[in-house]
Protein backbone atom coordinates (compact mmCIF):
# COMPACT_ATOMS: atom_id res chain seq x y z
CA UNK A 1 0.00 0.00 0.00
CA UNK A 2 2.88 2.42 1.13
CA UNK A 3 4.36 2.12 -2.43
CA UNK A 4 0.95 2.89 -4.21
CA UNK A 5 0.44 5.73 -2.25
CA UNK A 6 3.99 7.11 -2.90
CA UNK A 7 3.37 6.78 -6.65
CA UNK A 8 0.57 8.14 -6.67
CA UNK A 9 1.55 11.45 -4.99
CA UNK A 10 4.22 11.08 -7.28
CA UNK A 11 1.92 11.10 -10.47
CA UNK A 12 -0.24 13.65 -9.21
CA UNK A 13 3.41 15.66 -8.99
CA UNK A 14 4.00 14.79 -12.80
CA UNK A 15 0.49 15.67 -13.91
CA UNK A 16 0.87 19.05 -12.24
CA UNK A 17 4.10 19.64 -14.06
CA UNK A 18 2.82 18.67 -16.80
CA UNK A 19 0.22 21.50 -16.96
CA UNK A 20 2.51 23.97 -15.66
CA UNK A 21 4.53 23.02 -19.24
CA UNK A 22 1.07 23.05 -21.02
CA UNK A 23 0.77 26.67 -19.23
CA UNK A 24 4.11 27.29 -20.64
CA UNK A 25 3.44 26.24 -24.81
CA UNK A 26 0.05 27.85 -24.50
CA UNK A 27 0.95 31.32 -23.52
CA UNK A 28 3.94 31.15 -25.66
CA UNK A 29 1.92 29.81 -28.79
CA UNK A 30 -0.42 32.60 -27.96
CA UNK A 31 1.67 35.83 -28.14
CA UNK A 32 3.41 33.90 -31.54
CA UNK A 33 -0.53 33.25 -32.97
CA UNK A 34 -0.74 36.77 -31.96
CA UNK A 35 2.41 37.99 -33.18
CA UNK A 36 0.86 36.33 -36.87
CA UNK A 37 -2.66 38.16 -36.45
CA UNK A 38 -4.17 34.99 -35.77
CA UNK A 39 -6.96 35.20 -32.82
CA UNK A 40 -6.29 33.75 -29.52
CA UNK A 41 -9.19 34.37 -27.36
CA UNK A 42 -9.76 30.95 -25.82
CA UNK A 43 -6.15 30.14 -24.72
CA UNK A 44 -6.59 32.90 -21.93
CA UNK A 45 -9.25 30.38 -20.66
CA UNK A 46 -7.58 27.03 -21.34
CA UNK A 47 -4.62 28.81 -19.22
CA UNK A 48 -6.75 29.13 -16.46
CA UNK A 49 -8.28 26.02 -16.42
CA UNK A 50 -4.07 24.80 -16.60
CA UNK A 51 -3.32 26.88 -13.69
CA UNK A 52 -6.06 25.39 -11.57
CA UNK A 53 -5.18 21.56 -12.51
CA UNK A 54 -1.35 22.24 -12.16
CA UNK A 55 -2.17 23.37 -8.36
CA UNK A 56 -4.53 20.84 -7.80
CA UNK A 57 -2.52 17.98 -9.02
CA UNK A 58 0.64 19.29 -7.42
CA UNK A 59 -1.20 19.82 -4.01
CA UNK A 60 -0.81 15.84 -2.43
CA UNK A 61 3.13 15.68 -3.93
CA UNK A 62 3.51 19.05 -1.59
CA UNK A 63 2.00 18.03 0.80
CA UNK A 64 3.71 14.92 1.68
CA UNK A 65 7.25 16.45 0.43
CA UNK A 66 7.22 19.28 3.32
CA UNK A 67 6.72 22.11 0.63
CA UNK A 68 3.11 23.60 2.12
CA UNK A 69 3.67 26.46 4.57
CA UNK A 70 3.73 25.45 7.71
CA UNK A 71 4.19 27.50 11.57
CA UNK A 72 6.63 25.29 13.40
CA UNK A 73 7.55 27.90 16.08
CA UNK A 74 5.43 26.65 18.38
CA UNK A 75 6.46 22.80 17.28
CA UNK A 76 10.21 23.19 17.95
CA UNK A 77 9.56 24.44 21.56
CA UNK A 78 7.08 21.59 22.33
CA UNK A 79 7.50 18.66 23.93
CA UNK A 80 8.10 15.34 21.90
CA UNK A 81 4.54 14.50 23.56
CA UNK A 82 2.77 17.74 22.70
CA UNK A 83 4.14 17.99 19.69
CA UNK A 84 3.13 14.95 18.52
CA UNK A 85 -0.47 16.24 20.34
CA UNK A 86 -0.39 19.34 18.15
CA UNK A 87 0.46 17.30 14.75
CA UNK A 88 -2.36 15.12 15.20
CA UNK A 89 -4.39 18.03 16.28
CA UNK A 90 -3.56 20.10 13.36
CA UNK A 91 -3.92 16.56 10.84
CA UNK A 92 -7.50 15.59 12.66
CA UNK A 93 -8.75 19.49 11.22
CA UNK A 94 -6.86 19.16 8.00
CA UNK A 95 -8.71 15.97 7.15
CA UNK A 96 -12.06 17.49 8.59
CA UNK A 97 -11.56 20.75 6.08
CA UNK A 98 -9.72 18.80 3.61
CA UNK A 99 -12.81 15.89 3.29
CA UNK A 100 -14.81 18.91 3.29
CA UNK A 101 -13.46 20.55 0.48
CA UNK A 102 -13.19 17.02 -1.45
CA UNK A 103 -16.40 16.03 -1.15
CA UNK A 104 -17.71 19.88 -2.02
CA UNK A 105 -15.31 19.62 -5.37
CA UNK A 106 -16.93 16.44 -6.06
CA UNK A 107 -20.15 17.11 -5.66
CA UNK A 108 -19.65 20.76 -7.80
CA UNK A 109 -18.38 18.90 -10.32
CA UNK A 110 -21.11 16.13 -10.84
CA UNK A 111 -23.58 19.19 -10.49
CA UNK A 112 -22.27 20.92 -13.10
CA UNK A 113 -21.75 17.74 -15.34
CA UNK A 114 -25.80 17.30 -14.12
CA UNK A 115 -26.62 20.52 -15.07
CA UNK A 116 -24.40 20.57 -18.20
CA UNK A 117 -23.06 23.66 -17.48
CA UNK A 118 -21.08 25.42 -19.98
CA UNK A 119 -18.19 27.80 -19.35
CA UNK A 120 -19.02 31.29 -20.26
CA UNK A 121 -15.60 32.50 -22.03
CA UNK A 122 -14.75 32.10 -25.42
CA UNK A 123 -14.70 28.28 -25.39
CA UNK A 124 -18.02 26.53 -24.89
CA UNK A 125 -16.52 23.49 -23.33
CA UNK A 126 -18.77 21.56 -20.42
CA UNK A 127 -17.96 23.43 -17.32
CA UNK A 128 -17.43 19.32 -15.40
CA UNK A 129 -13.75 18.89 -17.78
CA UNK A 130 -11.72 21.12 -16.27
CA UNK A 131 -13.33 20.84 -12.94
CA UNK A 132 -12.46 17.21 -12.58
CA UNK A 133 -8.90 18.53 -11.55
CA UNK A 134 -10.62 20.41 -8.69
CA UNK A 135 -12.07 17.48 -7.60
CA UNK A 136 -9.16 14.99 -8.23
CA UNK A 137 -6.30 16.77 -6.85
CA UNK A 138 -8.72 17.74 -3.37
CA UNK A 139 -9.20 13.91 -3.13
CA UNK A 140 -5.81 13.34 -3.72
CA UNK A 141 -4.59 15.78 -0.78
CA UNK A 142 -7.29 14.44 1.55
CA UNK A 143 -5.68 10.95 1.06
CA UNK A 144 -2.40 12.32 1.97
CA UNK A 145 -3.87 13.82 4.83
CA UNK A 146 -5.39 10.71 5.93
CA UNK A 147 -2.07 8.69 5.00
CA UNK A 148 -0.46 11.36 7.13
CA UNK A 149 -2.84 11.25 10.00
CA UNK A 150 -2.40 6.98 10.16
CA UNK A 151 1.32 7.45 10.17
CA UNK A 152 1.44 9.79 13.48
CA UNK A 153 -1.23 7.37 15.09
CA UNK A 154 1.14 4.65 14.57
CA UNK A 155 4.08 6.78 16.26
CA UNK A 156 5.79 7.55 12.95
CA UNK A 157 7.30 10.97 12.29
CA UNK A 158 5.25 12.42 9.60
CA UNK A 159 6.18 12.54 6.26
CA UNK A 160 7.03 15.89 5.73
CA UNK A 161 8.70 16.57 8.82
CA UNK A 162 11.44 13.82 7.76
CA UNK A 163 11.71 15.53 3.68
CA UNK A 164 12.62 19.06 5.68
CA UNK A 165 14.63 17.67 7.98
CA UNK A 166 16.85 15.12 5.11
CA UNK A 167 16.91 19.05 3.04
CA UNK A 168 17.87 20.38 6.07
CA UNK A 169 20.59 17.59 6.28
CA UNK A 170 22.00 18.13 2.56
CA UNK A 171 21.98 22.08 3.64
CA UNK A 172 19.39 22.78 1.70
CA UNK A 173 17.25 25.43 3.24
CA UNK A 174 15.92 27.10 0.02
CA UNK A 175 12.26 25.96 1.19
CA UNK A 176 12.80 28.49 3.94
CA UNK A 177 13.12 31.23 2.61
Amino acid sequence: MRRFLDRLYLGSGYVGAIFIVAICIAMIGQSVLRELGIRTGAVNDVVSWFCAAAAFFAMAHAFKHGDFVRVTLMLESASPAKRRFLELSALLIGNVATGYLAWSACLFTYESWEFQDIAQGMLAMPLWIPQLSFAFGSVLLWIALIDELFLVLKGETPTYVRAVAERHAKGDFSSDI
